[in-house]
């Protein structure tokens, strides 16, 4: 196991590397973010965004937490979504889960888990929704599974419901929100939701912004 110093010896050897590579590479990144994507993923250690879209330092706004969700009283959260859509300026605001994630399996079960418990709640409601079709599942990877891929799609949907994605998409047509699921057994990310502006949700939560 790396220990602190470690991390710290990477890091030059890393720093040493992408200037060999890129003689600029920091001179630029340095400068303005321009990012096209939000990425709102889990805190799982195993889901880095960067890596596993092999994209750049800079070309991706990241927030994560445990089991990637979307709560709108999570000031966060919110303050990130805020800050990339309006200020940045994003085109895509990204949902990514994954198979195997703990937060998932937790809130599957019945054990309490402390402070924790509030949060995984939100995924409790996310099963309650979809109890019958997940608990036809045969088996508790099945089950895990589809949760897992339910709980982004309620994500994606949380996202459209607030007023700073619905403001964004009537001024300017953006962002495009995506929900996905990343594979650790096979590093693939699967495709799962696509909502644009046009794209139609229940009129109690939409809001009157012409008003």
């Amino acid at each position: 196991m790396k220990s602190y110093n470690d991390l710290l010896i990477a890091n030059k050897e890393w720093a040493k590397q992408q200037v060999k590579a890129e003689p600029n590479f920091f001179k630029e990144l340095s400068g303005l973010q321009t990012p096209q994507f939000l990425w709102i993923g889990c805190s799982d250690s195993r889901v880095p965004a960067n890596e596993i879209t092999n994209t750049k330092p800079g070309e991706i706004f990241v927030h994560r937490n445990v089991a990637n969700l979307v709560v709108h009283t999570d000031l966060n959260l919110m303050t990130v979504l805020m800050y990339a859509v309006d200020v940045l300026k994003v085109k895509h605001v990204i949902v990514c889960g994954h198979y195997g994630c703990g937060g998932v399996q937790a809130a599957m079960t019945n054990k309490s888990f402390g402070l924790i418990n509030r949060w995984l709640t939100n995924i409790k409601d996310v099963y309650r929704f979809h109890r019958e079709e997940v608990d036809a599942l045969k088996t508790l990877e099945e089950r895990e599974n589809l949760m897992v891929e339910l709980n982004v799609r309620e994500q994606v949907l949380n996202l459209a419901k607030t007023s700073l994605i619905q403001e964004a998409w009537t001024k300017e047509g953006r962002p495009t929100l995506h929900g996905c699921v990343y594979g650790l057994k096979d590093g693939i990310l699967k495709d799962l939701v696509y909502m644009d502006s046009k794209t139609a949700i229940d009129p109690i939560y939409k809001y009157d912004l012409d008003k």
